[in-house]
């Protein structure tokens, strides 16, 4: 669970009665997509012919590009994370990183998922310094407009996503 119970109104859509501009989301997506993409390899060297998590990035950018409706994406988050459910170690969470990343554009909040699941795939492949490498790339991928929300949202929500922020 990566959700806290109260719904920060900063990851909300304003459309949706959040503060979160259209712009801010898609930078978020982005992000999110290039969390997954950098350690999705986990997954393909152990499924190369399992294009689902891959599927699922792509089709996130795709929203940010105005190519792919929400719905879209969503979909393939969903196919990610089944492809996660037939492997396990850091495969499983590459894939996990890359259903959360395909979910952004229907959840903001997503993002944070992404990214988690990225950092226990490094983790997984290669211990904790192996986290810590990619959670510090993770930060400098970040893009200066929505960095001090991430950051922020990162510290509100570490312990939901296993501690792996700190």
């Amino acid at each position: 669970m990566i959700f806290s119970k109260e719904r920060d109104l900063r990851l909300v859509t304003i459309r949706r009665g959040g503060t979160l501009t259209d712009r801010d989301h898609q930078l978020l997506a982005l992000w999110a997509a290039a969390c997954p993409e950098h350690v999705l390899h986990f997954f393909e060297e152990v499924r190369p012919e399992d294009g689902r998590p891959r599927h699922a990035v792509e089709l996130a950018r795709g929203w940010v590009r105005g190519e792919v409706r929400m719905m879209r994406a969503r979909d393939a988050a969903f196919a990610a994370n089944a492809a996660a459910r037939e492997v396990s170690g850091e495969a499983r969470e590459a894939a996990h990183a890359a259903g959360q990343a395909g979910a952004v554009p229907h959840v903001a909040a997503h993002d944070l998922g992404a990214a988690a699941y990225a950092i226990r795939a490094a983790r997984a492949a290669g211990g904790d310094e192996a986290a810590r490498r990619e959670r510090d790339w993770q930060r400098t991928q970040l893009p200066d407009e929505i960095r001090e929300l991430v950051l922020d949202d990162q510290r509100l929500r570490n312990e939901l996503c296993w501690s792996v922020f700190e």
